[in-house]
């Protein structure tokens, strides 16, 4: 029969074990959370960004050509 010593250094390290393992779990489920957080917020910025490039093109868009004459008169005045 094995040795009730050896067999409670056993359990021991088993019980171990299995905090660690309970701690990695909820480290894991946090980091997720924190994951799903980002994405969200990047998702978020991404919008923001399109929104703001869409503005700026129309703004463009709207600007006068250079190479009209009108572009020039008011350059040289």
């Amino acid at each position: 029969m094995a040795d009730p010593k050896y067999l409670d250094q056993i359990t021991e390290r088993v019980e171990r074990l299995l905090l660690r393992h309970e701690e990695l779990q909820r480290t894991n489920a946090l980091l997720m959370d924190q994951v799903l957080a980002l994405q969200a917020e990047r998702d978020l910025l991404k919008s923001r960004l399109n929104t703001a490039r869409a503005r700026i093109e129309a703004l463009l868009e709207r600007l006068p050509e250079a190479d009209t004459p009108e572009a020039h008169r008011k350059d040289s005045e």
